[in-house]
């Protein structure tokens, strides 16, 4: 397994993990990997620093001192967003998990069973499934209300 930083074109930052780099490189050209902060399959590796492990594997070795301190306000920043970012992931998974337990999963006929609802043809139930991106904008244009189903990280993994 390898971790790695990613980076949304808003600029959002967070990691994931992939069983190799090869993996990561098909996902990423197939657009499997969207930023959950914003949604945009516009991701790409940040830089990050190896880790290096000593002697038998038993402890860190030394790594270079940085170049330049890292101001007070910017950690304190950082760790203010990390703990941000669990409340946003637990909260959709909380949303996530809601939905899951009380809506009827139609599959990949999603986008039927919605118009039926949208236009009459059939009643009005909480249901969540699978749509294409080019399905789910016919279905907004066509003014039937859908949302996309929060995803996770660790869901994909």
């Amino acid at each position: 397994m390898i971790r790695y930083t990613l980076r949304c074109e808003r600029g959002h930052q967070f990691e994931s993990w992939f069983q190799s780099s090869a993996a990561y490189e098909t996902q990423e050209r197939r657009h499997l990997i969207d930023c959950p902060a914003c949604g945009s399959d516009k991701v790409e590796r940040a830089i990050m620093a190896p880790r290096v492990i000593g002697k038998k594997g038993r402890e860190p070795a030394q790594q270079p001192a940085p170049a330049a301190p890292v101001e007070p306000t910017a950690n304190e920043s950082t760790s203010l967003m990390m703990a941000q970012e669990r409340e946003l992931r637990s909260k959709l998974k909380e949303l996530r998990d809601h939905i899951v337990k009380n809506a009827d999963n139609v599959g990949e006929r999603f986008p039927n069973e919605a118009r039926k609802m949208h236009y009459g043809d059939i009643e009005h139930r909480p249901i969540y499934g699978e749509a294409s991106p080019e399905e789910a904008r016919a279905l907004i244009d066509e003014g039937v209300e859908v949302s996309p189903l929060p995803t996770l990280p660790e869901d994909r993994n």
